[in-house]
């Protein structure tokens, strides 16, 4: 059986690929900050781990106490403040930066010794399309209103890890998800999409075999060109 580690997973986005995952025979393993607070996620089937990715001896033990690893959803991030220029200092961009960037290579790293030993490896950065220059550029993509600097700063950030993680691991699959502007607690319900549909592009790219594509940055539509 596939095992799969999902950070964040106990809402929204993460709690969604969980349950899509579990369905489609995946052994899932829902990493969160609080376990107590993870009985719905306990009841949906998945093993429930402490992990919080800003927090190198939280990851350690997370990563050691799991006898296998085939897949990884880095879904774990935050909003952060600093939502415009004027509201925006260094702090508020580390404060960002160290979950989504920093988190994700600290939980990465950690993950790889494990990793190596499946015959099918697979790493999953979920990213947006706030991170994508394009759209925040381009009137009428719904990321080109978007003022905020830390969250777009930290996603390009993630799509430019995953293409150098891809070139430096040819033998895994790696890719980034955008999961489109989804009603969730991020943008206060606000998105026009279902968490389903939101997390689309996540559990096809979860599911990749050995022949899959690599690098590459999908939304539920499909490739994003470069």
């Amino acid at each position: 059986m596939t095992t799969t580690l999902i950070t964040g997973a106990n809402r929204s986005l993460g709690l969604e690929t969980a349950r899509r995952l579990i369905e489609a025979g995946h052994s899932v393993v829902g990493g969160v900050r609080d376990p107590a607070g993870a009985d719905v996620l306990r009841a949906l089937g998945a093993h429930v781990v402490r992990i919080d990715v800003t927090d190198q001896s939280s990851v350690d033990a997370a990563i050691g106490s799991l006898a296998a690893l085939d897949v990884l959803v880095n879904n774990a991030g935050v909003l952060g403040a600093g939502h415009d220029v004027d509201g925006l200092d260094a702090t508020a961009m580390e404060k960002v930066l160290a979950t989504n960037v920093t988190g994700l290579v600290r939980v990465t790293q950690a993950a790889l010794p494990l990793m190596r030993a499946s015959r099918n490896p697979v790493i999953v950065n979920v990213a947006s399309g706030v991170g994508w220059p394009r759209y925040l550029t381009t009137p009428g993509h719904d990321e080109y209103p978007v003022p905020s600097i830390p969250y777009p700063a930290s996603k390009a950030a993630v799509i430019a890890l995953t293409v150098q993680y891809a070139k430096n691991l040819p033998d895994f699959r790696v890719n980034a998800s955008d999961p489109g502007y989804t009603d969730t607690d991020f943008n206060d319900h606000s998105g026009h999409q279902t968490v389903t549909e939101g997390t689309d592009a996540t559990v096809a790219l979860a599911q990749l075999g050995p022949d899959g594509p690599t690098g590459e940055f999908h939304d539920r539509r499909g490739r994003i060109p470069y």
